[in-house]
Parts: C-alpha cells; sequence; structure tokens
C-alpha cells in the first residue's frame, strides 16, 4: 500500500525530528528550482504565489537563505505544520511507525515532488500554476508529471499495486492518471466511498461510455493515526 497526501504551505522546526534524515528522490530538481527562485525579487514572486507584499518578502529571504548552511534541514513529515500532520503528529509516532510510514507514505510538494517522511527539505513556498523561468513556461504540474508519474508507478507496483490517494484535487494534478491507468499490473477498481482504498485508476474521471470496472471492495475505517501494523 502506498499513501499519498499533500504538503502543507506553513511550515516550521520540529523539536523532535529524528536525526537521520533521507535525501529526496527529486532533490537536484527541487534545488534547481530554488535557485531559479533566488534570482526572483520580492514583487514578482509576490506575484507568483498569490501572496500580499509581506508574505511575499518572507519568502523571497527564504530563497535567498535556501543553501546557507544556517538554514534547517527537516524531515518532511515534522516540517510541514497544516492540519493534516497536525493529526498525523509525527512527534508522537514510535520507531516502527516511522518506519513503515517511510516505505509506504508519499507527501507532494511542488518543490521537491514527492516525499517521503524523513525525507529533508528547507522551508519555502510554491504554487502549482507557477512558472519557472528555467522550465520554458512549464507551470509545476506539467513539469512533474512525467517524473512523478513514474515514480509513483514503479512504487506501487514494487509494493501490492494499491493506493490510498488522500491528496487535495489540485496535488492529483500532478500525475498522469490515464497513463497509470495502463499498467496491467495495477487493478482497475471503481470510484468508492471515502475511507476505502483506491486504485492509481480511479482519480482519472472514466469517459460516459467507458465500460465499468469491476473489482472487489474492501472496506477500512480511515485512519486516526498514522502507526504501524504490528
Amino acid at each position: 500500500m502506498q499513501i499519498l497526501i499533500s504538503c502543507a504551505k506553513t511550515m516550521g522546526q520540529a523539536a523532535h525530528a529524528p536525526s537521520a534524515i533521507t535525501l529526496p528522490a527529486f532533490l537536484p530538481e527541487a534545488e534547481r528550482a530554488a535557485r531559479c527562485l533566488m534570482t526572483l525579487d520580492a514583487a514578482t514572486l509576490g506575484g507568483m504565489l498569490r501572496v500580499n507584499a509581506s508574505l511575499a518578502a518572507a519568502n523571497a529571504r527564504r530563497y535567498a537563505a535556501f543553501f546557507d548552511d544556517s538554514t534547517p534541514v527537516v524531515p518532511a513529515l515534522w516540517a510541514y505544520t497544516g492540519i493534516v500532520f497536525q493529526q498525523i503528529d509525527a512527534a508522537s509516532l514510535s520507531r516502527a511507525d516511522v518506519a513503515w510510514a517511510q516505505q509506504h507514505l508519499f507527501i507532494t510538494s511542488f518543490l521537491y515532488g514527492l516525499l517521503r517522511p524523513c525525507d529533508g527539505i528547507r522551508p519555502y513556498r510554491l504554487e502549482g500554476d507557477a512558472q519557472l523561468p528555467c522550465d520554458d513556461g512549464l507551470n509545476r504540474f506539467k513539469h512533474w508529471q512525467p517524473l512523478l508519474t513514474d515514480h509513483l508507478i514503479a512504487a506501487a507496483k514494487a509494493d501490492d499495486a494499491v493506493l490510498v490517494n488522500l491528496a487535495s484535487s489540485e496535488m492529483k494534478r500532478l500525475f498522469d492518471w490515464r497513463r497509470a491507468r495502463r499498467h496491467p499490473r495495477l487493478p482497475h477498481h471503481r470510484r468508492r466511498p471515502r475511507a476505502q482504498h483506491r486504485s492509481l485508476h480511479e482519480d482519472e474521471p472514466r469517459p460516459d461510455d467507458a465500460p465499468p470496472h469491476t473489482a472487489t471492495r474492501r472496506r477500512h475505517p480511515p485512519p486516526r493515526r498514522l502507526h504501524a501494523r504490528h
């Protein structure tokens, strides 16, 4: 099982994060984008991020100091402070929980692409429709789609080909679901109510004349916490 959740716009410095930090799979891509964002002034960055002047200035300072030794590198699951991450409460997870999450949880990111919980990241803010000068006018959705789709398909097929997709509708645009659907090892499931397992195929709407997919449904209660299976 691979679980997909969205990152948060808000970030902090976790006091109880694990010391063992892993490298993001797409770190070179993230660093290239950060170097591009460093060249933008606060006004341009504010327009790109659709934030007020104060937040624009704060994020311009973030990118200006992105590669500084003094800039903290925090594991992703501990770095974000949005409501989903508050509910996960990473500081309360056991070592076994963290090890399980590291193998089964992905966090989407417009800067980093896909993150595992212990992947070290630096403070940033970015939007999916941002067009970086270094990407030939592509927004982040189009930039990431071919890279992240292959990565997610490979991870799912290496596991049990089941994806629990809890990412936001916006983040789903980071993947090419039609292409994922063409892989025979990945199961074709019908759309299901919330809190049920989903396959890689059900997030892409089917044409009205397409034949329905059949699959055995497995119902699971919505998990309140992310804990390892013991």
